[in-house]
């Protein structure tokens, strides 16, 4: 015997299918992502304290724009409440950038 048919068809899939964050928030992680990653390289190119900065400031940064959106709007930014989410991210940036800062030069690095 065969088998009875579902009721409904498996969803096709589109051709079109969207290449771009669907909230305002996805976009400004995005934007995070990239900056941290041009952080690295400059870490990687000798300038550790420029690229270390840079990335306690994208942390920064993202802690503000997770203050200032909503969480339906966040994006991948919104993990926990919106409040401990921002604690977070401006906590760890300005540990980088402080730490970047009270670090002593070490002759021949």
């Amino acid at each position: 015997m065969s088998d009875p048919e579902p009721d409904h068809a498996p969803p096709e899939p589109h051709d079109d299918a969207r290449r771009y964050p669907s909230t305002i928030g996805g976009m400004f992680y995005l934007l995070v992502l990239a900056t941290v990653g041009v952080a690295l390289v400059i870490v990687a190119l000798e300038e550790w304290r420029t690229g270390i900065r840079l990335m306690g400031g994208a942390l920064v940064f993202a802690a503000a724009v997770r203050l200032v959106l909503r969480s339906r709007d966040a994006g991948m930014l919104a993990v926990r409440h919106k409040v401990l989410d921002a604690v977070i991210l401006a906590g760890l940036g300005t540990a980088l950038i402080v730490l970047a800062g009270s670090i002593p030069d070490q002759p021949g690095f």
